[in-house]
């Protein structure tokens, strides 16, 4: 299972920009995709969850600004963020918790490489 983040970049101040996320390989379902995100010198933390029944979480300083969504047809999650902030940059990962074809009942935690957010003016 392999998970491909893209739509980082350099934006403005107040400015929008949208990740997607899309898992491919031997996936039976996947239940929680989410994006979390690491600034220099901090712990990584989580930006927000959704459920494959399309419930969310975010975390409080992203309410209102950012929105998740997810396709479950192609298997991709994305996060539209707008009213960026330099304190919104950071590198953004993506995580999965995927139930393999052939696992059983058992599900596994998979991480993308990650897409670097730089808010700037």
């Amino acid at each position: 299972v392999q998970l491909q983040a893209s739509g980082g970049g350099l934006v403005q101040p107040g400015g929008s920009l949208r990740l997607s996320c899309a898992a491919s390989g031997s996936i039976f379902s996947i239940n929680v995709m989410g994006w979390y995100r690491q600034a220099p010198g901090k712990q990584r933390e989580l930006v927000a969850a959704i459920t494959s029944g399309g419930s969310t979480n975010y975390a409080d300083s992203m309410k209102g600004r950012f929105t998740i969504s997810r396709d479950n047809a192609k298997s991709t999650v994305y996060l539209q963020m707008n009213s960026l902030k330099p304190e919104d940059t950071a590198v953004y990962y993506c995580n999965a918790e995927v139930r393999p074809i052939g696992s059983s009942y058992s599900t596994f935690n998979y991480w993308g490489q990650g897409t670097e957010v730089t808010v700037s003016s």
